[in-house]
């Protein structure tokens, strides 16, 4: 007789066509340990399937509006940060590669999980940019500014790598920067091109923050990647603001450190 432990194994790597063989095999073991195991695979081999699906469904959603065309996905990072710069990816996904597992939202995907599964991306892309807007313009500018020429400029860059857009899916609201924009709210969660420039803008931008944190230490850059936590005020309250910093967005905060 196989030992609990074997059986646990066993179980722990089945496919789910292995699973059916050993359910059938084991159903009438009456150990307590054998009859966990086997529930803890079934949870298991679900919430893959469920994965899966979720996955299939990003990609057949996004075919389904854009009806089959060449489509970019655009998404923006850093829209609200006290310092650090905007942040877009856009990604034209191919058609003839499997579908991108553990493809999300980035805020969906663990932190560490997030580099290789840009990299994949990277990978199976058939064309991909990233785009930085720097404070400073966004001072001068103001955020809608910065938004359209950031995404303007990201497809730019996809149709100079040869690949012409017929399809420009943007997540969140219409900022009216093509003909060829379709706005899904929410797009981030819902189209696979749209999960992928979320994915990779972010990756890009947090190891911009992380590499701050040496060039002005102090701020919290690494770990709060320019947005205000409490560590990264205090800092800008006892140092003042660097060169990273978005002027405009810290007036409020600088003008409340002066009453304190």
């Amino acid at each position: 007789m196989q030992t609990v432990s074997d059986i646990r194994k066993r179980l722990s790597e089945a496919s789910a066509e292995e699973y059916a063989v050993l359910e059938r095999s084991l159903c009438a073991d009456t150990r307590k340990g054998v009859q966990n195991a086997l529930a803890v695979a079934k949870r298991r081999l679900a919430a893959e399937q469920a994965e899966r699906e979720r996955v299939s469904q990003l990609y057949s959603y996004q075919e389904q509006i854009a009806n089959g065309a060449v489509t970019v996905g655009l998404d923006e990072v850093g829209r609200g940060p006290l310092a650090g710069p905007l942040t877009v990816g856009a990604v034209v996904l191919r058609k003839d590669v499997p579908p991108i597992e553990g493809l999300n939202d980035s805020k969906q995907v663990p932190e560490t999980h997030r580099p290789a599964l840009a990299e994949t991306v990277k990978e199976r892309a058939l064309a991909w940019s990233i785009v930085n807007i720097e404070p400073s313009e966004i001072d001068e500018c103001g955020m809608t500014a910065c938004l359209r020429k950031a995404f303007r400029q990201a497809v730019a860059e996809i149709e100079a790598q040869g690949v012409e857009p017929e399809v420009i899916l943007l997540d969140g609201n219409p900022l009216h920067l093509d003909p060829r924009e379709m706005n899904v709210v929410h797009g981030d969660a819902r189209c696979a091109s749209i999960s992928a420039a979320s994915l990779i803008a972010k990756v890009s931008r947090d190891a911009l923050m992380v590499s701050y944190e040496k060039e002005y230490p102090g701020y919290d850059f690494a770990s709060s990647k320019g947005y205000g936590s409490a560590r990264h005020r205090q800092a800008i309250a006892e140092k003042g603001l660097t060169p990273i910093h978005r002027v405009s967005f810290c007036q409020n905060f600088l003008q409340e450190s002066l009453f304190d």
